[in-house]
C-alpha cells in the first residue's frame, strides 16, 4: 500500500489563509529531532517564507506526541564512527543549527512556536528561539544534556535571553523538567491552553499578527532585537531614529489617519495607486 504524502514528508507546510503559513516537523518516530535533515527543512522553509510577500506569519508546531527531542543522539553517535571521531559532523551539526535559531530572529515575520508534548534540549532553545509561543497544558520543557555529559550550551544562547538568569541556570544546571505553567510563568512561552484548543489559539494570535501592516511588524521585530543589546541610551537613540522613520511611513500615515477617522485601515493601499 502506497504511503501518503503526509506519512512520507519529514516537514509538513500549510497555508492557513490571512498570510499565515504553518511548518509542521513530521517525524515522531524519532520524536521530530532536530536531525541533520530536519535543521535543513526547516532553515530552507523559513528562508523562502521570508521572501514571500504574501507570508504575514509563521508557526511551527510538530506531530504527536512530542513537539522536539532535540538532536538526534543515534546520529550524533553514530558519526564517533569517522575518521576524525565525528568532529567535523559535529561541528557541522551545531553550526547549522545555530544558523537556523538565528534565522529565526532574523526572519522578517514573526514566528511562533505551538508546543504540544515535551520540548527538550535543541527542541527547548528552538521554542525559546521563536518570538512567540502557545504552549498545550501537557506541554513540558527540559534542557537536560547536564545528565548525559553533553551540557546545554547551544541552548543556553537563546534560553538565557527569554527567562531571567537564575531560572535559567536551574534549567541548566539540574536538567529538570519543567511544565507548562512553570514555563508562562518565567517567560519561556506566551500562553498555555488546554490541549484541545491549543492550534486554535495559537491561530487566533497568529491571525492577529497578521492582520496589522506587515511593513510595521517586520520594522518592530528587526528593532526589537537590535534595541535589546544595546545600552540604555543607545537604544533610546537607535530607537527615537527608527520612530521618525517609521512615522515618514506611507504605514503610518494610513493608520494614524484610520484611528483618527474611526475607521478600519487599509494596509493594502499602495498596491492599489
Amino acid at each position: 500500500m502506497k504511503r501518503s504524502n503526509n506519512e512520507t514528508k519529514l516537514l509538513l507546510k500549510e497555508n492557513l489563509g490571512a498570510g499565515i503559513l504553518r511548518l509542521t516537523m513530521n517525524d515522531s518516530h524519532r520524536r521530530n529531532a532536530l536531525s541533520m535533515e530536519m535543521i535543513k527543512q526547516l532553515s530552507e522553509a523559513i528562508y523562502d517564507a521570508s521572501l514571500n510577500q504574501k507570508i504575514n506569519v509563521i508557526i511551527i508546531a510538530a506531530s504527536a506526541p512530542t513537539f522536539c527531542a532535540g538532536h538526534d543522539l543515534k546520529e550524533m553517535t553514530a558519526a564517533r564512527e569517522n575518521s576524525d571521531g565525528g568532529s567535523a559532523f559535529y561541528d557541522e551539526l551545531f553550526s547549522s543549527c545555530s544558523a537556523l535559531m538565528q534565522l529565526i530572529i532574523d526572519n522578517p515575520r514573526p514566528i511562533i512556536a505551538e508546543v504540544s508534548g515535551i520540548a527538550t534540549a535543541a527542541g527547548c532553545q528552538l521554542v525559546a528561539s521563536c518570538d512567540l509561543a502557545v504552549a498545550s497544558d501537557q506541554a513540558a520543557f527540559a534542557t537536560p544534556g547536564v545528565n548525559i555529559g553533553l551540557f546545554c550550551s547551544t541552548p543556553m544562547v537563546a534560553l538565557s535571553r527569554n527567562v531571567a538568569n537564575k531560572h535559567a541556570m536551574e534549567m541548566l544546571l539540574t536538567g529538570e523538567i519543567i511544565d507548562a505553567v512553570k514555563a508562562k510563568e518565567i517567560g519561556l512561552v506566551n500562553h498555555v491552553v488546554n490541549e484541545i484548543n491549543l492550534s486554535e489559539r495559537t491561530i487566533k494570535l497568529a491571525t492577529s499578527i497578521a492582520s496589522k501592516s506587515s511593513v510595521t511588524i517586520s520594522l518592530g521585530k528587526k528593532t526589537f532585537y537590535h534595541q535589546l543589546e544595546q545600552p540604555l541610551e543607545e537604544a533610546y537613540k537607535y530607537c527615537s531614529e527608527v520612530m521618525v522613520n517609521n512615522m515618514l511611513e506611507s504605514e503610518a500615515k494610513e493608520g494614524i489617519d484610520a484611528f483618527i477617522n474611526k475607521r478600519l485601515p487599509n494596509w493594502n493601499i499602495e498596491d492599489e495607486q
